[in-house]
């Protein structure tokens, strides 16, 4: 376990985060990075867990979730005000699936664990957990949806959320279940930013899983604004979706690209990218979020496309 420790920043009294720490576990990664730019300039001092392969700045540890002993250290040394827990095995066909359930219901066992330990209580605890717990679920899905997880991922997911409430009566929890989100600097493991990076190379061709998918796209500014809201509100004990109402299907995204770079590519499904249990429709309902922090300037998702494709 290493950290490199930063000046602290000038106090703003003005704003939210002034004179307090923020612990951000998974730092490094995609929505971390958004994350940590949001709580910043909120006025928090932003710490954060990462890899040994990802770290590189200030007021970083490197630190395994599943190193018990490591992980109560570096929640010790922080005293964190608020914790964002973003780390976790994200990506759904990720090959090795004892980590994913070591890492994201044992790992985060192991933080609400040391948090609770702590003499110095935090406001709020924001988890991420998925909207794919809802599984293969028809319509619009609200908060109220029975869970029906479909992949070990989602299973990995909505274990955490059980185990979560053993902590429920020690720590102020907010569950977060992001549905689809993308932007600048997600993996080309992912779905948007593989379509992105093929017109950027101007291919004539493409090869996608499952066309009939439909998703709930966000953008993950939008998403990171959403989470410092909650941080801000600490509305505990609560779930949220965090989405757009909306769905596209590969189709329209498709379509956006090629509005965007000019030109049309052939599309063609590969059989060994189609997921034998993909979820096909994935449509969340905002509506309780919205009540909680204020409805937030949407970003349509050509706006968010044309941001990734001019990175």
């Amino acid at each position: 376990m290493t950290a490199m420790t930063a000046p602290s920043p000038v106090l703003q009294p003005d704003k939210e985060g002034a004179g307090k720490r923020a612990l951000v576990t998974g730092l490094r990664g995609f929505t971390g990075h958004y994350v940590a730019q949001e709580l910043a300039a909120a006025g928090y001092r932003v710490f954060g867990t990462a890899s040994a392969a990802e770290t590189s700045g200030s007021d970083i540890f490197n630190v395994d979730l599943c190193d018990r002993a490591a992980l109560a250290a570096v929640v010790e040394q922080v005293q964190p005000d608020v914790v964002v827990h973003l780390a976790a095995i994200s990506f759904v066909a990720h090959a090795d699936i004892e980590q994913i359930y070591r890492v994201n219901v044992v790992g985060t066992r192991n933080l609400l664990e040391a948090l609770a330990a702590q003499r110095h209580r935090p406001s709020a605890v924001l988890l991420a957990s998925s909207a794919n717990i809802y599984g293969n679920a028809g319509g619009v899905l609200d908060e109220l949806v029975a869970p029906a997880p479909a992949n070990d991922y989602a299973v990995s997911k909505l274990s955490m959320e059980y185990m979560a409430r053993l902590w429920a009566d020690k720590l102020p929890l907010i569950t977060v279940r992001p549905f689809n989100y993308t932007g600048v600097g997600q993996g080309e493991n992912f779905l948007l930013p593989k379509i992105v990076s093929h017109f950027r190379r101007a291919e004539s061709v493409i090869e996608l899983g499952n066309l009939a998918v439909a998703r709930d796209f966000n953008d993950v500014r939008n998403v990171a604004a959403s989470y410092r809201r909650l941080l801000q509100l600490s509305p505990a004990g609560q779930a949220f979706n965090v989405c757009t109402g909306h769905a596209h299907t590969l189709g329209d995204v498709i379509d956006m690209m090629g509005a965007i770079a000019g030109y049309r590519i052939e599309v063609r499904v590969n059989p060994a990218f189609v997921r034998a249990n993909d979820v096909l429709t994935l449509v969340g309902n905002n509506a309780k979020l919205n009540s909680a922090i204020g409805a937030l300037e949407p970003i349509a998702l050509l706006d968010t496309l044309r941001w990734m494709y001019a990175a």
